[in-house]
């Protein structure tokens, strides 16, 4: 990763750092609002395309449901999530006030008859064969070994005839199916921390109890379908000790994970986004203001979606004693492809065994990222993209302004925005490639890049960097 900068920044005037701000949040909302101009011009025709709901958040307004995640997680929520969380916090604070040294066995139980429950005996029995294999293999304390048993499990999610007869011949629905798809593959990840934790740090206790926690660590209810990830040392050292959230700080976490979901909800209430990116017809006849506007929109929702997706889990294992992993930026602040990507870089090395390290650490990180994640021609062009953008930004780091000496230090914070701009604008790029699919990114380089329309986002990057 880049050298920390240990200075602060050089302070611009106050008068300027205003017009930025005002330039940002200008065109935020003014490209906002001609994507909105647009959703409401095509209602009609968008709503017979792709089913438009009815809205209950936003009297007079429809609600667009053709961003998969948001609707699949958002009907879980309603039909039975929701209602294990709550159960899942009402037994963490019992067990933990008059039961403190069988906890951790009591949400272990808990955990496995809410999967049960949700999955079916049958999807238990994937999830435990699974885990059973990963331990297996662990055992003989080989990393290299551990990685080939994890992604030889990962790839049989990927098996079409498979995922056919689990859908045909175990669930009613399709929905209970990627159900079991999402938590086998989340669980896969926790088996991962588990084997190599267990190969670099011998455990001292007997292979009983570590099965035990192994299945602790796996079926612990708020991350068990779709995290965040807590390292299985993190998740050993620190589900034991039972502590108790104030009730500030969680009335405080609650709110702004509604505040996040209301606004979530607002953005596909007011902006059809997501139907119009399925459409190229759409994406080829949007003004360019409104064009830069669904580049934004997309990748905020993205982001606020999962400070919703991930912050309740978080809340709920911050009150287990747990600490977990910092919740998504908006990649509308990030200015730096080694600064997103630095929680999967610097494990592996980052750039102090050499570039050639480097390139070989990165290439093996986004591999991995592409196969999780299913392993698709579209997401294999977005990985080629992040893993060449590291590169080059790792690469050139230091040396970008040879001459930056000349420059007093107000005018090299300026310089720096303006470089940071373009990481910032290809940082999006690759984000729409990930979300909509290579021809997405295909409309935005030539609308974009090429002929030079929707601007506008390259003053909110500008902006954003200083």
């Amino acid at each position: 990763m880049a050298p920390q900068r240990t200075a602060s920044p050089a302070p611009l005037p106050r008068w300027e750092m205003s017009l930025y701000w005002l330039l940002s949040l200008g065109s935020h909302f003014y490209s906002f609002f001609e994507l909105h101009k647009f959703s409401k011009e095509y209602e009609e025709r968008i709503g017979r395309e792709f089913e438009l709901e009815g809205g209950f958040l936003i009297w007079g307004f429809k609600k667009d449901p053709t961003d998969f995640e948001w609707s699949f997680w958002s009907e879980w929520a309603k039909k039975s999530l929701l209602w294990s969380f709550l159960g899942h916090a009402v037994i963490s604070r019992l067990s933990g006030l008059f039961a403190p040294r069988a906890r951790v066995a009591v949400l272990t139980a808990y955990g496995l008859v809410a999967a049960c429950h949700l999955l079916g005996i049958r999807g238990l029995a994937v999830v435990l064969l699974h885990m059973a294999v990963s331990f297996s293999v662990a055992q003989l304390r080989k990393p290299a070994l551990c990685w080939a048993s994890a992604l030889m499990l990962l790839s049989t999610l990927h098996l079409d005839f498979l995922g056919e007869l689990q859908v045909r011949g175990w669930y009613e629905t399709e929905a209970e199916y990627y159900l079991l798809l999402f938590s086998v593959a989340v669980c896969s990840l926790r088996s991962i921390s588990y084997s190599l934790d267990h190969c670099c740090r011998p455990l001292v206790v007997g292979r009983p109890s570590d099965f035990f926690w192994l299945t602790a660590y796996t079926f612990y209810h708020p991350l068990f379908y779709n995290g965040p990830i807590i390292s299985f040392q993190d998740f050993s050292q620190h589900v034991s000790s039972y502590s108790q959230l104030g009730l500030l700080p969680l009335l405080r976490s609650a709110g702004r994970i509604l505040a996040w979901w209301l606004l979530a909800e607002t953005l596909v209430h007011l902006m059809y986004m997501h139907a119009i990116q399925n459409n190229e017809t759409y994406l080829q006849i949007l003004p360019p203001w409104a064009l830069g506007g669904l580049a934004l929109a997309l990748v905020q929702f993205f982001y606020v979606k999962y400070l919703v997706l991930f912050g309740l889990p978080a809340l709920l294992a911050r009150l287990d004693g747990l600490e977990p992993p910092p919740l998504p930026r908006c990649v509308s602040t990030m200015y730096s492809f080694t600064g997103m990507w630095r929680y999967i870089y610097l494990p592996l090395g980052g750039s102090r065994k050499g570039r050639l390290r480097m390139a070989l650490s990165t290439s093996l990180a986004f591999a991995f990222v592409c196969f999780w994640h299913g392993g698709h021609d579209y997401l294999r062009n977005w990985a080629l993209m992040n893993w060449a953008s590291v590169t080059v930004e790792m690469a050139n780091y230091g040396s970008l302004w040879p001459q930056q000496h000349c420059l007093s230090p107000p005018m090299r914070r300026r310089a720096q925005a303006f470089l940071s701009a373009f990481s910032t604008a290809m940082l999006i790029l690759s984000n729409l490639v990930f979300l909509g699919g290579n021809h997405v990114g295909k409309i935005f380089w030539k609308r974009v890049f090429i002929h030079g329309e929707a601007g506008a986002g390259f003053w909110d990057h500008f902006s954003m960097s200083q």
